[in-house]
């Protein structure tokens, strides 16, 4: 049976059919040289079968990487990796303030309380950047499937314009609303979003500027894309409000605290700063 006769079962239940070239783009971002996926396609392709997953296929080419170089396997799981933010959103939260910090952002806070006009509400992130004073609301689901549909920019921009509403004339007036999710918005989210004039950031969209591309571009991985550290390192960490693996560079101290070897410990951090390299400061 020829490989693009194959149906395979996506997380959301749906059946497509096996794309060659869809597994070749997401190996390619994961920075293997084009042997290395050579292989790893003619691996998976011989292990194919009606009815099997995409997970299973993730799965077995994510082993066949690491087993090649553990920067490959980290960079292919970071679609995965930020779903371990959880199971709470806090920890997505600071991973977005962090995002926002390296992209120039201040002032920034996690979880205050602003006063509406009309009630308190609880905001999850607000920053500055030169005449933008943003407050973005974080939407973290624990699964893919799980989109933001139009009810949540609705109810975010209510809340937007209750806070407008009290701060308006004061200094650090809010007038940039955003609301972020690690999955995906529907149509009518991102066409409501761009009437209304909110920002919307999801895993792909807006198209090039997305959570995916300004992880990249700025080498923002989080710590759980490590394939060396164990689930129960990475909720130490995370609790400690370490979400970014460019922290752990600097704060190191942190797995001396979790009784990591040395020699492990060397192996975790040359990991972590292959992915970080282009941005670590000499």
């Amino acid at each position: 049976m020829e490989n693009n006769n194959i149906d395979i079962i996506k997380a959301s239940g749906e059946h497509v059919k096996f794309s060659t070239e869809k597994l070749k783009s997401s190996l390619h971002k994961s920075g293997a040289d084009n042997a290395t996926i050579s292989q790893i396609i003619n691996s998976v392709k011989g292990e194919l079968y009606q009815g099997i997953s995409t997970k299973e296929i993730y799965n077995r080419a994510f082993a066949l990487l690491k087993k090649s170089k553990n920067i490959y396997a980290s960079k292919y799981k970071l679609k995965k990796a930020i779903y371990e933010l959880g199971p709470t959103g806090f920890p997505f939260e600071r991973f977005i303030a962090s995002i926002l910090e390296y992209s120039g952002y201040s002032d920034i806070k996690v979880g205050i309380i602003l006063q509406g006009k009309c009630v308190t509400h609880e905001v999850d992130v607000i920053a500055k950047k030169n005449n933008l004073n943003i407050i973005a609301e974080c939407k973290f689901h624990s699964e893919r499937k799980n989109k933001c549909d139009v009810k949540i920019p609705l109810y975010i921009q209510s809340r937007y314009q209750d806070i407008i509403a009290n701060y308006k004339g004061k200094p650090n007036c809010p007038n940039q609303g955003w609301v972020v999710t690690n999955t995906q918005f529907t149509k009518d989210a991102i066409a409501y979003g761009k009437c209304i004039g909110l920002q919307l950031l999801s895993w792909d969209y807006p198209e090039n500027n997305a959570l995916k591309d300004k992880i990249d571009r700025l080498a923002l991985y989080p710590i759980t894309v490590s394939t060396l550290l164990t689930s129960r390192e990475k909720q130490f960490l995370l609790s400690r409000d370490v979400v970014l693996c460019r922290q752990l560079i600097k704060d190191k101290f942190y797995l001396d605290h979790l009784g990591v070897s040395e020699k492990r410990k060397q192996k975790i951090i040359t990991e972590i700063s292959e992915l970080c390299s282009k941005y670590i400061q000499k």
